[in-house]
């Protein structure tokens, strides 16, 4: 199998609030909302850089269509990371998530290896680390 991610799925809380973080607080475009005349069908899709689509999705239909039970959330089983080209990017990305409602946890500051990063969560508690490394191609 050769190591290959289409689509990350974060289950939310409220679709609308988390559609709204998304799209009008950070910018990113969907389409909206779809499939919502489906039992457990409503989603939205997000399509990132490569490709890659993000997908939010009723924490409620995750757990029917997976047969698992609800769990209550944990922002620590998971980061996310947003690599962008410069330190003054880390402060304007995390300064417009905390506009649209996200919640900075760690301020951005220098990193061990050179680089610049701070972590915040969305409104659903999914953490995000924005991050300038020097040694990472952040387009690539």
């Amino acid at each position: 199998m050769l190591p290959h991610i289409t689509v990350l799925t974060l289950g939310v809380a409220d679709l609308d609030r988390a559609v709204a973080f998304y799209r009008d607080g950070l910018g990113w475009h969907t389409a909206g909302i779809q499939g919502a005349e489906f039992d457990h069908g409503a989603v939205a899709f997000f399509t990132l850089r490569g490709g890659l689509k993000l997908a939010l999705w009723p924490r409620s239909s995750l757990a029917a269509d997976t047969g698992l039970p609800a769990q209550p959330p944990s922002a620590l089983e998971l980061s996310l990371g947003h690599n962008v080209g410069t330190p003054a990017e880390v402060d304007a990305v995390l300064a417009r998530a905390a506009t649209a409602g996200g919640r900075i946890v760690k301020p951005a500051q220098a990193t061990f290896y050179g680089g610049y990063a701070g972590y915040f969560q969305d409104p659903d508690g999914h953490l995000w680390e924005v991050v300038f490394n020097p040694g990472f191609d952040a387009l690539g």
